[in-house]
């Protein structure tokens, strides 16, 4: 598997991973302001993307912010590569471009407990998995359903991700 920085060619693909989860977010390809977002996250070179044998991404993601404080604003793999190591891989290199210092902090808002998505995508568990901690509610996604911040904090005795 490798994973990239985003271009404008990689669009089309990310777009089609956004597809396979708007019953999760909510509508994503056809929506102005999800395509300027993404538009600007690869201008601003903080949007990667995984493939793995094919030219099909796996996986991609959105990121930002800058130490202290840093957020990834959407990751997404594809449900034919889930429990392979695209999201652990993807997180991986989003963590080498920030070089975390202590006590720098990663935020990232997925799933509530209540959501569907929470258990079928795996996103909470693989949030935990990675030594992020649940925190406060977020607001609801644009589809209704409850979102949650997760937070992990740059220690001395542990390196993200695990």
């Amino acid at each position: 598997m490798r994973v990239e920085l985003a271009t404008a060619a990689d669009v089309p693909g990310i777009l089609a991973l956004a597809g396979e989860v708007e019953h999760w977010f909510g509508p994503m390809v056809a929506e102005p302001g999800f395509h300027r977002a993404l538009d600007k996250h690869i201008a601003d070179r903080r949007a990667l993307v995984a493939f793995g044998a094919t030219e099909a991404p796996l996986g991609a993601v959105l990121f930002g912010g800058a130490s202290p404080r840093f957020a990834v604003h959407w990751l997404v793999v594809s449900g034919r590569a889930r429990g392979a190591g695209v999201g652990r891989a993807l997180m991986a290199a989003v963590a080498e471009r920030w070089a975390l210092a202590v006590g720098d902090v990663v935020e990232v808002v997925t799933f509530g407990m209540d959501h569907p998505g929470a258990v079928e995508s795996g996103a909470r568990v693989f949030y935990e998995r990675l030594g992020f901690a649940p925190a406060e509610p977020a607001e609801n996604g644009p589809e209704g359903g409850s979102r949650q911040v997760f937070r992990y904090k740059r220690t001395e005795a542990v390196r993200f991700p695990p």
